[in-house]
């Protein structure tokens, strides 16, 4: 027989386009249309609704940047449609490729009812079916005209980013406000005929299955007439019906498909539009929950369930009544889909414990699944968290978008620094906006990398980010896979059940120890650094706030703030949402990131200084607090005393220019460009620079990546490199003991004070840049005589080894890197530690001299500022202030401490009394992350700690108070099941802790 495949190809995607798609509506009358345009943000509904609106043609331009217009459509259903399905056709002039990235609106009925969302595949409200002809239809739209900021030609330079900058030109012209017949049978015809021709084409050529499919569909085009189409597409339908009825083999693999609509807290929109997005997508979703009885929607981040109960309490409620039923389901048990490189220990905790208590106290529901699918990668602290959350399991995605090394699993055990494991999933669809095609139904199939071992997947079903969720099509075209000769079985499941399927029959899967480091996206650790710089002084202010708060209240009776603190945290983990702590956002979003840190600033420092004031009393006495976990200059961690000084530094010039300072401990050489060429150990007699090198060396790069510019830096900005070693001055600062160096480069200015405190081992670095580049990558190196395999990052609770080497593709690919607040490189018996207060991305490599000592060179360079241009053109413009301090002679243990150190500066108060710790540890290498009182306000004390050295711990914990009695509890503060009761001597408390081990403490007071 004659090969006619593409002739009948060809012909299908023909009749589908020109004939059977514009039938699904073959008539149609024009609604009249009216605009009210609302100044400035948003308006409450009733106002918009309240609203007097001007007549608005079809075909006019619309939507200034981030505006708001209420549009009321007005009409009537001819007599003439009695009996037959009607909908509205509101099309505000959508680009159907861009769901999710343009204008968007909320159908409301007269009294204020939310209907549903208008997105660009979703332009449809039902009127009636059938309807009896005559009824007076009045709809009102509250449309967003959010511009386009990531466009077909994506990451040029736009001021539409920021609603001061964006201008008033009108972004949309309305396209199309019509009521119209909908003819079901066309439509399904449709997806038939979709369904088919997508499989097809994914078959195998040879394959009868395809060849049966392509006979079927020529003789159902067969029976089509094409001038009456209507009156001919139920028997062209049952033309189809045996080659939709032939079932899958019984090795066909297996999808559970769960509706969802990933929507970004904020991106390419602020943290207002999100707000309404969500309510968009909620509508949507509950409508259809309504009318699909088999349709289960997942929906995570407890912050945008919370917006919907503050802010469409209409919407809320059909939420709760879908919830109840089981078909909307919460996901993931987290405030956000946060970013988890950067968030630090008790940040990445309060994430469950804020986004599980909320589905608890709302619904009763306990989450055991994290879903991160759009996160940037994962440090290796998580699984322990996730598991003293009281969850098991993990959902992601974005590894798949790895450049360099294809992951090797998609179902795995996910094992953490302390040896915890989570059962994880990375769906083989790839995306996590699956439409149901079958392109994306035979990737799912053929990429899945557990064949023959396990057969069951996830597909995370909708489009994301204010692209209105699932739709009706998706649910369809489900359906017609769900036994489906060819393809794999599509069943709609909850992430649960999905999860315990695939638990069940994978119960050995392989595993993978460490990180899982997403190889893109790099940059995200530098961009935006003022935002950065928020939120790492934001998580200290807040363990500020509740050390002393809590000791204020056990003493003093001090009223603990419960609330402002409950509040303070979740604004903290919303900012730490996926793309605005990583500073890949918006001009808008970040500017507003900026004020709020200010305000929580401010806000803390109020609760801090009223707590202290009450603990200290009233006198002169000068006092000391240290709300670091590490006693230091005489007082307690946690505690406040009065400061003991040691020893001084001196400052001499350097016969070749610069200066030397000297404390005893430390000899740093600043020569005359004002670099570091000499930092000698006293104790170890040992240099820490290597030789002919300088460290505080600045650097800078070219960072133009070949997309994705906020997020990405490729490997070839080393290429090219400028060390900034010309000074505009260097000289001795006002206090006598430092050095001050200023550097002028480009359109920028860099002032740095190089300082050795009295008695430490450490040279304080403060850098303050006044940056004006553009597309450039500022570094901090400091090349160090030491020669290492590997170097330490701090993590949550704990640190991650990395090695320097590149000897595989895995480890080539790790050229950028998160830390917190420390790195640290060792040999046997000496180290050096690089601290910072503020910075997150790093860089490690090293050399091997080839003359002289044939020495290994390994350097750390701190990354400090970029310059992209998209999508804030804008990004890092101005002040900023960084510090930094090198730690020769450090061991793992000086790396925790100092790095708490520079985070946690001393307060000095004067007072009447010194303050003794509510808690103490008698282990330096179990570190307190936490002291606070109980979240139900019983008064309870709770105490967070783990093993921080990578070793084994005994210690005992004295509270300072009478204890009557004490329980180990999960992150929400729960009895933890199977946990010992620990050891208790009266206030003594012995616990014993495997390496990196996290362990919270519940104590009662009597």
């Amino acid at each position: 027989m004659h090969d006619d495949r593409s002739l009948v190809e060809a012909r299908l995607r023909r009749v589908l386009d020109e004939r059977l798609r514009p039938a699904v509506y073959p008539e149609s009358v024009p609604l009249r249309v009216a605009v009210w345009h609302a100044p400035g943000e948003p308006v409450p509904v009733a106002e918009g609704l309240a609203a007097e609106p001007e007549p608005i043609e079809v075909g006019a331009r619309w939507g200034a940047p981030w505006g708001t217009s209420w549009f009321r459509v007005t009409g009537t259903v001819p007599e003439a449609w009695a009996g037959r399905t009607v909908e509205a056709l509101l099309d505000l002039g959508f680009d159907e490729n861009m769901p999710g990235f343009q204008c968007e609106g909320l159908v409301y009925r007269p009294d204020g009812t939310p209907v549903k969302g208008l997105n660009p595949r979703n332009q449809w409200v039902r009127i009636g079916a059938p309807v009896d002809g005559g009824e007076e239809v009045r709809l009102h739209v509250e449309a967003a005209s959010n511009p386009v900021i990531l466009d077909y030609h994506p990451f040029r330079p736009t001021r539409l980013g920021d609603k001061d900058t964006a201008g008033h030109e009108p972004q949309y012209t309305l396209t199309r406000m019509d009521l119209a017949v909908f003819d079901e049978t066309v439509w399904r015809l449709v997806l038939d005929l979709e369904v088919l021709g997508e499989l097809m084409a994914e078959l195998p050529e040879d394959s009868a299955r395809r060849h049966d499919i392509l006979r079927a569909v020529d003789r159902a085009l067969d029976l089509v007439d094409l001038q009456d189409v209507n009156g001919t597409a139920e028997r062209a339908g049952a033309a189809l019906a045996g080659v939709l009825a032939a079932r899958a083999v019984p090795s066909a693999h297996r999808i559970s498909a769960v509706g969802h609509a990933h929507i970004d807290s904020a991106w390419l929109w602020p943290l207002r539009e999100t707000v309404r997005k969500v309510a968009r997508t909620t509508a949507n979703m509950t409508a259809l929950i309504e009318d699909e009885p088999e349709f289960v929607f997942a929906m995570s981040q407890a912050q945008q369930w919370a917006w919907v109960k503050e802010h469409r309490p209409e919407v809320w409620a059909r939420v709760r009544k879908a919830v109840a039923e089981g078909r909307f389901v919460p996901a993931g048990g987290m405030w956000v889909e946060s970013d988890t490189n950067m968030p630090g220990s008790e940040a990445m905790a309060r994430q469950f414990v804020h986004g599980k208590r909320f589905f608890l106290d709302e619904f009763g529901i306990e989450n055991e699944e994290a879903w991160l699918p759009d996160t940037f990668g994962f440090a290796a602290g998580l699984p322990q968290i996730i598991r003293a959350a009281g969850s098991k399991w993990l959902l992601t995605q974005k590894i798949s978008w790895s450049r360099t090394n294809s992951f090797p699993h998609h179902t795995f055990h996910w094992e953490g620094i302390d040896g915890t494991r989570i059962f994880t999933h990375f769906p083989p669809v790839d995306t996590y906006n699956c439409s149901m095609r079958g392109g994306e139904i035979a990737h799912a199939a053929r990429n899945f990398k557990e064949k023959g071992r396990a057969r069951h997947s996830l597909a995370p079903t909708g489009w994301g980010d204010g692209g209105g969720g699932t739709t009706r099509e998706m649910v369809a075209k489900a359906a017609r896979l769900r036994d489906l000769e060819g393809s794999a079985t599509v069943a709609w499941e909850t992430p649960r059940a999905f999860f315990e399927k695939a638990e069940a029959e994978y119960p050995e899967p392989p595993v993978w120890v460490g990180e899982l480091y997403l190889e893109l996206h790099r940059a995200t650790l530098t961009s935006q650094a003022r935002t950065k710089q928020g939120n790492r002084r934001s998580e200290h202010l807040l363990r500020e706030a509740e050390l002393w708060a809590a000791t204020a209240a056990v003493r003093t009776g001090f009223p603990y703030p419960y609330g402002e603190l409950d509040r303070i945290w979740k604004t903290v983990l919303l900012h730490q949402f996926h793309d605005i702590l990583p500073g890949s956002s918006i001009a808008w979003v970040h500017r507003e990131a900026r004020a709020t840190y200010e305000r929580v600033a401010a806000e803390l420092t109020g609760i801090i200084e009223a707590a202290q004031g009450a603990l200290a009393g009233e006198g002169a006495t000068p006092l000391v607090f240290n709300a670091a976990p590490h006693a230091r200059a005489g007082v307690p961690a946690g505690g406040a005393a009065a400061a003991r000084t040691t020893g001084g530094t001196t400052l001499s010039p350097r016969p070749d220019g610069g200066y030397v300072l000297d404390n005893g401990r430390l000899r740093v050489g600043i020569d005359a460009r004002g670099l570091v060429v000499s930092v000698h150990d006293a104790a170890t007699d040992r240099e820490t620079v290597a030789p002919g090198r300088a460290a505080n060396l600045l650097q800078l790069h070219p960072d133009f990546p070949n997309m994705w510019d906020a997020w990405d830096v490729d490997e070839f900005y080393r290429n090219t490199v400028t060390d900034l070693t010309e000074a505009d001055s260097v000289t001795a600062a006002g206090d006598g003991a430092s050095v001050r160096v200023v550097r002028s480069f480009g359109a920028s200015r860099v002032t740095q004070v190089l300082s050795l405190p009295p008695g430490e081992r450490r040279l304080v670095i403060d850098t303050e840049v006044d940056w004006h580049e553009t597309e450039k990558f500022l570094k901090l190196a400091f090349p160090l005589d030491l020669h290492a395999e590997r170097y330490a990052s701090e993590t949550q609770f704990g640190h991650v080894h990395r090695p320097t080497h590149t000897n595989t593709s895995w480890e080539a690919a790790k050229f950028e890197a998160c830390n917190h607040r420390f790195v640290h490189l060792e040999e046997p018996g000496w180290g050096v530690a690089l601290v910072n207060d503020s910075t997150y991305g790093h860089d490690v490599t090293r050399t091997v001299r080839t003359d002289g000592d044939r020495g290994t060179t390994t350097t750390v360079r701190a990354s400090l500022l970029r310059a992209p241009r998209f999508p804030d053109p804008e990004t890092d413009q101005g002040v900023h202030r960084f510090r930094h301090a090198l730690i020769p002679g450090a061991a793992i243990a000086d790396a925790v401490r100092e790095g708490w150190r520079i985070n946690l500066p001393e307060r000095r108060v004067t007072g009447a009394r010194e303050v003794a710790p509510l808690v103490t540890v008698d282990d330096d290498a179990v570190v307190v992350t936490a002291v606070k009182l109980a979240d139900d306000g019983s008064g309870d004390v709770v105490v967070r700690f783990h093993e921080a050295h990578g070793g084994r711990a005994r210690a005992t914990l004295t509270a300072g108070f009478e204890v009557g009695g004490v329980t180990a509890t999960d992150l929400l503060e729960r009895p933890a099941a199977g946990s010992p009761a620990p050891e208790r001597d009266g206030n003594r408390i012995t616990v014993r802790l495997r390496p990196f081990e996290l362990m919270t403490l519940r104590l009662t007071r009597r």
